[in-house]
């Protein structure tokens, strides 16, 4: 059977009704800017692209999040925006890295969709040589907006018409969703394209392995506490098996395990900076990655509530994940759940 590319696929896709002519072409760019970046990634050290990225008087660059940035996230937003900014697609585009939206230039056309990214989740480990990603959602931009501004990205997960991931690892791979299930294709070095080799994956709805950094167990909330406790009581504890912990300190990184072989990532609130209601980024990072785990069978809730059903009110907003096999996310909320209505009682 010949190999699938990532253009016969999106095409394919197209001629069925699933994807528009400027969406596929919108993938197929994301898609080469994640190439590059992978070429980047790739040349580590001899490439000059480890360790903090200048600010421009000096000392660290610091990102709106106020996190110090890393040359290749610097250089992966500027690939990612350059990229993107003539094809005619997209009516703006917005970052992790950046305070606001970007608007396409007035030189090029603009077209009806909206691009959300984080350029390179889990940076912190360019420097250890460990896996790294490009997370990214679109969205549609609203009717009769000629010039979007941030509130008009300010919609549901529900509403994304596409998510996925690039896994730049010891094969760079592409995982997309656009609606109608979950795949995977890697990259051939030496054919330059994208190539489908998991259609359909399929996330087990049960499983013994969880992904939580356990250096943060002292300031979660109690029901975290508490069912995370029972995880870690094994075959002795209320849940009667044993479980297995994996950390790979890289978005990217943990939900593609969880993709592959199944599992649960938990990333809860916690007191270290209670005016923070999670760490990781609704936009960027918790919704398209819960578009492609519900795509794939899984589940994916703030510990209380669908990520998808969540509406945003601002462009950097954070939460809580708890994401994965269906039935283990559904025990973690039910902890949640419950504990506050005991609190309430």
């Amino acid at each position: 059977m010949p190999s699938i590319s990532l253009t016969r696929h999106l095409i394919e896709e197209q001629r069925s009704g699933h994807v528009t002519p400027d969406l596929r072409l919108l993938l197929e760019v994301v898609a080469r800017a994640c190439k590059r970046i992978s070429v980047a990634v790739g040349k580590g050290a001899l490439g000059d692209v480890l360790g903090e990225a200048a600010a421009a008087g000096g000392g660290d660059s610091i990102n709106v999040q106020g996190e110090a940035q890393k040359k290749l996230d610097v250089i992966s937003n500027e690939i990612l925006l350059e990229a993107n900014a003539w094809g005619g697609h997209l009516a703006a585009c917005a970052s992790e890295e950046m305070e606001h939206c970007q608007q396409i230039p007035d030189a090029f056309p603009r077209g009806n969709y909206l691009l959300v990214f984080d350029p390179l989740d889990g940076s912190s480990n360019i420097d250890i040589n460990a896996s790294v990603g490009t997370i990214f959602s679109v969205l549609r931009c609203p009717e009769g907006v000629s010039a979007a501004q941030d509130h008009d990205f300010l919609q549901a997960g529900s509403t994304q018409v596409a998510a996925g991931y690039c896994l730049y690892g010891p094969s760079t791979m592409l995982v997309l969703t656009i609606g109608h299930g979950t795949h995977a294709f890697t990259l051939d070095r030496e054919q330059g394209s994208f190539v489908l080799t998991t259609g359909h994956m399929r996330i087990p709805a049960q499983t013994r392995e969880f992904a939580i950094n356990m250096s943060n167990q002292r300031h979660w909330e109690a029901p975290t506490q508490a069912y995370v406790g029972d995880l870690l009581a094994g075959q002795d504890g209320p849940r009667g098996q044993d479980f297995n912990m994996r950390w790979v300190a890289a978005m990217v990184g943990d939900v593609h395990r969880i993709l592959t072989r199944g599992g649960i990532f938990i990333y809860p609130w916690d007191r270290k900076d209670p005016a923070k209601p999670g760490k990781l980024r609704l936009m960027y990072e918790a919704n398209p990655m819960a578009m492609l785990v519900e795509q794939a069978g899984g589940a994916a809730t703030n510990g209380r509530t669908r990520i998808l059903d969540i509406a945003p009110t601002s462009l950097h907003q954070r939460v809580p994940v708890f994401l994965g096999s269906k039935d283990e996310v559904e025990t973690a909320t039910r902890y949640h759940l419950q504990h506050d209505a005991s609190a309430a009682a």
